[in-house]
């Protein structure tokens, strides 16, 4: 899905996996594990590949095909992996280009990412288990197993782990700009 969705927009923008890999700074030989499949590349690699295509990071899951009904099973998402420290997202939904639901597992001392960021669009985030610390704008919102938080995501943010426990959180993202 991903794999394909890559090689098709690297073909119609007439790079090879070289000069794709050059524009993004990665290795040619990750770029071809990502295209067959063989890895599910981390959000740092994502963010570098859409720049590239001058697009954001949903666009690489847009799926012209995206069933109506769409049933997500844990052995069978999307994993969205990144470095030690930050947070891996598997995706619950399709891509339409219309939502886009993450879910979350947040080791202790993992964060989102080194800094907030912003990106357009609105965002919500539910606790399922644990504690998590939401950073909007500067200002800090801990949210409990149960709680959740709406914001307007072009305000800067991040998702922490302050607690000695793990914690989870589903992420509703729309439009998605993940």
């Amino acid at each position: 899905m991903l794999g394909d969705r890559l090689r098709e927009l690297r073909q119609r923008h007439g790079l090879t996996l070289r000069q794709l890999a050059q524009q993004a700074d990665v290795s040619p030989a990750l770029l071809s594990q990502i295209e067959n499949g063989a890895t599910d590349p981390s959000l740092a690699t994502l963010r570098k590949l859409a720049k590239v295509f001058d697009a954001s990071i949903s666009m690489l899951f847009d799926e012209p095909d995206a069933p109506r009904v769409h049933v997500s099973r844990p052995e069978r998402r999307t994993r969205l992996a990144a470095p030690r420290g930050e947070i891996s997202y598997d995706r619950l939904t399709p891509g339409r280009g219309d939502l886009e639901v993450l879910q979350a597992d947040l080791a202790p001392g993992d964060a989102s990412a080194p800094e907030p960021w912003a990106h357009p669009s609105t965002e919500c985030a539910i606790v399922m288990a644990g504690t998590v610390v939401a950073e909007i704008d500067g200002e800090r919102h801990e949210l409990s197993e149960g709680e959740a938080i709406t914001f307007d995501s072009r305000l800067p943010h991040r998702y922490r782990n302050d607690s000695d426990a793990p914690a989870r959180i589903v992420i509703a993202v729309t439009p998605p700009t993940p």
